[in-house]
């Protein structure tokens, strides 16, 4: 059945119709409202709009009035801190050839600039010779805080043979390695006791346990001293250096994987979970090639 020629409008009628649609100057209409109408709804939406504003802002300054600038106001008790390496590699994995440079320059610049804050001009410009073995506690008064806080001086001649001092290799080019180990950072923790400080230990994993040879730990025994902790956190302990442990592998076994577990030990840090690897430990592979 063919449709009948009177009923298709002309291309002229189908514009007009449009133009219609969107202006109507016999009802003066915009888009099928009239000015009264659009005032209204464009009323609402801005009342509507500047109450959400004014909750949020109202809701926010509340907020912030609970907001401690120097720590958190709310903290989850971390029993467990985490624990990472230096130099940090890809995937926790330090492999390297002995006789080829490139393969180990790399880690002995990381180890380089991380160190630059502990060299011993800085530390004693910024930072305080404390007393050992004892906390470092720096309480605010009841009306005025006790900012900035002190820190202790860590120097990097405390690492001895992996300080880069005396060796500007951190042993990498002879085969006999130097990791860092340190400990997250994690405000008012006080690992240890006053009788027993937190110390590093490290050992292969069971089927590498005849590869990874003898360690030696700087400073001796792998130990965070006590006057390093608590930390107060980055705005009120603004010159705040991190302690350190050196893990030096002695003679470990060439050509062959090696996978690391190093482990912080104190009374009060006792590790539970196998879920998180990096909760007081940190596990890694270390490879050292010789071709």
């Amino acid at each position: 059945m063919s449709s009948n020629p009177k009923d298709k409008k002309t291309c002229g009628q189908v514009m007009d119709e449009w133009k219609e649609s969107i202006w109507n100057p016999r009802t003066h209409e915009f888009i099928g409202r009239t000015a009264s109408s659009w005032g209204l709804i464009l009323l609402f939406y801005l009342v509507f709009y500047t109450f959400l504003t004014g909750l949020f802002c109202l809701t926010m300054w509340v907020l912030l009035q609970t907001v401690d600038d120097y720590k958190p106001t709310y903290q989850d008790r971390l029993a467990v801190p985490g624990m990472m390496i230096r130099p940090k590699a890809d995937a926790l994995e330090i492999v390297y050839n002995i006789t080829n440079t490139e393969t180990w320059d790399k880690y002995v610049i990381a180890l380089d600039t991380f160190l630059s804050p502990y060299n011993n001009s800085i530390q004693v410009a910024n930072n305080d010779q404390c007393p050992p073995g004892e906390y470092f506690v720096q309480e605010d008064g009841v009306e005025v805080r006790n900012n900035p806080k002190r820190s202790c001086q860590f120097n990097r001649t405390q690492l001895e043979d992996c300080s880069g001092l005396t060796d500007r290799t951190y042993g990498y080019q002879d085969g006999r390695p130097c990791v860092l180990i340190k400990l997250n950072r994690v405000i008012g923790m006080k690992p240890g006791n006053r009788e027993y400080a937190p110390y590093v230990t490290c050992g292969a994993k069971k089927e590498d346990s005849d590869k990874m040879g003898e360690l030696a730990y700087f400073p001796p025994n792998g130990t965070f001293n006590l006057m390093y902790f608590p930390y107060y956190g980055k705005r009120a302990q603004v010159n705040y250096s991190q302690p350190l442990v050196a893990v030096k592998f002695l003679n470990i076994s060439l050509n062959a994987d090696v996978n690391v577990e190093c482990r912080v030990m104190a009374p009060n840090i006792v590790i539970e979970s196998d879920r998180d690897k990096f909760a007081g430990r940190v596990s890694f592979k270390l490879r050292i090639n010789k071709s």
